[in-house]
This record gives C-alpha cells, structure tokens and sequence, in this order.
C-alpha cells in the first residue's frame, strides 16, 4: 500500500485500490489520507490485514464500481448500505445517512444500494443477472474484502458508476463513461472527510 499524511490523518483512512481512483480521492480532497490497496480479491484481502492496524478512528472505501442496473450510469455515486459476498450472503450493513447528507451538501445526489463482491472484472448475462437478484445494485472487485480492514470503526464505502446494462466495459465508450466516473469522485472526495468528522 501507499499514501501520505495530510490534515485529519487520524481520523480517517482511505481505500482507494487503483491508482486513477486514489489520484481522483486526492485531487478533489487534498487533505485525504488515501492508501492505493490494489485490484482484486488478493489484494484487497492483504491490504485489510494492514488496514485493521491503521490509526484512524474511520475507515473509508473509494473508487468505481459496475451497475447491475439500467438506473443507475456512468457518473451516478453509490452509497454502499450492505456489503455481499459473491454468492450474495451478506457481509456487512452500512450507516449511510452522514455520507449522503456530506454528498448532498456537495450539490450531489447520492444513490443507496447494496454492493456485491466480485473475482473477475467483466460481469454481464447470466452473471449480471445472478447478482441483481441478491439485491445488489452494483458489483466491485475489492470492498467486500477491504471491510474487514475497519474492524469495529465505523466504514463507508462509496463507489462511482463506470459501466453497466447499456454501458458495457468493454465498449467504445469506456474512456468516456470511465473518466465521467472519475469526476464524479473528485467532485465526491470531500465528503469523505466531513463523514470522518462526524464518528
């Protein structure tokens, strides 16, 4: 993992797993404390053992995710109330009203969902379907897993829309729909903090 001190690094830690997701965190909140943990299961299973030692009082996740919807498109935020495991069993509950308030307060209008864990990076057909029917409005690759790095603390995770039914990852649109989501978490990032303030 990687990252600097800044303002309030006591306070909260950030999980940001690729490198433009932990830039994007940065660059709309200077004052971020942002760890870059990795892509993928592995990885982020590694970083949470590392996390679970981590001062800060709070512990946020932050990066793109996959709709499993047709509502929800590249830039939309996602506030993660569940945490499931790939098989759809659930991991975690989320407090979410402080960080949708924080986001509102930004001019944003933050959307409330569960999250599903995901192996592999292209999830469509049977398997998009499989996982909406859990519940989940979205899937990732890392947060499930990087959970366990809050222990007890208080966790938020807030994941922005890159792709999804209608906005496949792999299509002629994934820079654009990937840097619209790249946006919409600089322009979410200070929320970040101003939920860290309030736990």
């Amino acid at each position: 993992m990687s990252g600097g001190a800044g303002p309030g690094a006591d306070a909260l830690v950030v999980a940001a797993p690729l490198h433009v997701e932990a830039l994007a965190l940065r660059r709309g909140d200077p004052s971020l404390r942002v760890v870059r943990t990795g892509m993928g299961r592995a990885r982020a299973e590694r970083a949470a053992a590392k996390l679970q030692a981590d001062p800060a009082r709070a512990l946020a996740v932050g990066g793109v995710c996959g709709s499993l919807e047709p509502a929800l498109v590249p830039g939309d935020v996602l506030v993660a109330e569940a945490l499931l495991a790939p098989d759809g069993t659930l991991v975690r509950r989320l407090e979410v009203d402080a960080l949708c308030d924080a986001l509102s307060a930004l001019g944003l209008s933050p959307q409330r969902g569960a999250l599903i864990g995901a192996e592999r990076l292209d999830v469509h057909g049977r398997e998009r379907e499989r996982m909406r029917a859990s519940g989940a409005r979205a899937v990732d690759m890392e947060s499930v897993w990087l959970a366990a790095g809050a222990g007890a603390r208080p966790l938020a995770v807030l994941r922005v829309v890159s792709d999804g039914p209608g906005h496949e990852l792999l299509s002629l649109a994934l820079v654009r729909n990937g840097l619209a989501a790249l946006r919409a978490l600089r322009r979410a990032a200070p929320a970040l903090g101003r939920w860290a303030q309030m736990h």
